[in-house]
């Protein structure tokens, strides 16, 4: 096996970059979250252009009484580094934490190491082409007792529980619900379409009343925010109101792309609604800060944009955010039908256990990282919100509240977006829904656009 996935590596010229919580070209491994939408910094998640410095020099791969973990969020270096310590102490176990960020090419670098025979026990993966990279090499974790305790593993078809979620992030149409409460709206009522478009009409008509410049903040500009449009806004018309192992729409996209005429329709129908009550000074020209800014600043009764934006809320918009009182937040289903009733939550990114390294150890680590103790720093001080059912802890994020209500209750689709076609969402179907956001096409020729652009996308 290694030979084999030397010769590719030597083979190839292409790189995969992770997408743990950061953009790129790459539409199957942008998770994530908040994954697609900043700079090249965000291969880490972090709104920060860092260098990596946190590097702990190891060698090899570690044997015996240590272990060599590399993370892909650089931001939680030092949380990370905390566990390690009290892990040494409580087991004599000495783990290496080796931070990446900055715009590093985690999985290149990765490559690197293996070529040099320098893997890393634990490492970072990103979604299907991730995982593609390390086939047969990633130990199988089913058996492990944290496993029954998630819905947020990353489960091959092939090869079992490959991936340990360190952290759960979701979609869902995000809300200001203290305005909603001054409109007289209980979010507990958004079940369905009509419903929603009775609210927005409502917020529309109040708006002067209660300082919007719009009901929702949409944007389907194509050029830097088609990850949001083609990934995260279409993720509900191919997983909303699904079982988490439903793979109903992501596999007939995936059949030559086609797309269920019926269920689409109804989709095209609500983002029509966005479009219609969007900020038209935002919907097809404004930029990701613009969007969550103008959220964060009481602006928008909803915006288009996942758990991840309470993070920016709570750094590069604080001020913004604390002037309009800090007010509340809630998620509500994309309920284009009324069966959607469900938000979406995964990793958005997972650790993977190399089998030829310090496997045995690596995965009684892991098992430690999902119980109380661990959970405490990298919810409380990390601020991860814990894809752990047992976890009793709630992160100090905005969203976080809401995220582990919908996990509790059981209400929570898998995304499966990561799967689809490499540039469906860069080259093709971002460019749909701006061009319906400009107002060239009403939803019966949104569909049909859809639907002609995922079946070239799928014969080329």
């Amino acid at each position: 096996m290694k030979r084999k996935l030397l010769a590719t590596l030597l083979a190839t010229t292409m790189v995969f970059t992770l997408a743990a919580c950061g953009g790129g070209s790459d539409d199957k491994d942008s998770s994530n979250g908040d994954s697609d939408k900043n700079t090249a910094s965000d291969d880490t998640g972090s709104g920060d252009d860092k260098e990596d410095t946190s590097k702990d020099d190891g060698g090899s791969s570690s044997g015996g009484g240590s272990l060599r973990l590399v993370n892909g969020k650089i931001e939680v270096d030092e949380q990370l580094k905390k566990l390690a310590k009290m892990y040494e102490e409580e087991t004599g176990v000495k783990v290496e934490i080796e931070s990446m960020g900055g715009g590093i090419d985690i999985q290149g670098t990765l490559k690197g190491y293996y070529q040099a025979d320098n893997m890393p026990d634990i490492f970072v993966n990103g979604g299907a082409t991730d995982f593609g990279n390390w086939e047969g090499m990633l130990e199988d974790m089913s058996g492990e007792k944290w496993a029954s305790d998630t819905d947020a593993a990353y489960v091959d078809e092939k090869y079992g529980t490959i991936g340990f979620p360190y952290t759960v992030e979701a979609v869902g149409l995000a809300y200001n619900a203290d305005l909603l409460k001054k409109a007289g709206i209980d979010p507990a009522t958004l079940t369905g379409p009509d419903k929603i478009e009775e609210a927005f009409k409502t917020l529309d008509s109040k708006k002067d009343e209660l300082g919007l410049d719009a009901v929702i903040g949409y944007c389907a500009e194509p050029t830097n925010l088609y990850w949001s449009t083609g990934n995260h806004v279409f993720a509900n018309y191919l997983d909303g109101g699904l079982d988490r192992d439903d793979t109903t729409y992501i596999d007939m996209l995936n059949d030559g792309g086609k797309i269920d005429e019926e269920r689409f329709t109804k989709f095209a129908e609500l983002i029509g609604l966005f479009n219609q009550y969007s900020d038209p000074t935002l919907l097809v020209s404004g930029t990701y800060d613009q969007q969550i800014l103008n959220f964060a600043s009481g602006k928008y009764a909803f915006v288009t944009q996942g758990s991840w934006i309470g993070a920016t809320m709570l750094t590069a918009d604080k001020d913004a955010y604390e002037a309009a009182g800090s007010f509340k937040v809630g998620m509500i289903p994309y309920a284009f039908d009324d069966s959607v009733d469900t938000i979406l939550t995964n990793s958005p990114s997972w650790w993977s256990v190399f089998s030829d390294g310090n496997a045995a150890e690596a995965k009684k680590f892991l098992q430690w990282c999902s119980e109380d103790k661990a959970q405490q720093v990298l919810v409380e001080e990390a601020g991860f919100i814990s894809p752990f059912k047992s976890c009793k802890y709630v992160a100090n994020d905005p969203f976080a509240e809401t995220v582990v209500k919908w996990q509790e209750d059981g209400k929570t689709s898998a995304w499966h977006w990561l799967g689809q076609k490499e540039g469906l969402a860069q080259n093709y179907t971002g460019q749909v829904f701006a061009d319906y956001a400009a107002g060239n096409m009403e939803a019966a020729d949104f569909v049909k656009t859809i639907q002609q652009v995922t079946a070239q996308c799928y014969g080329n």
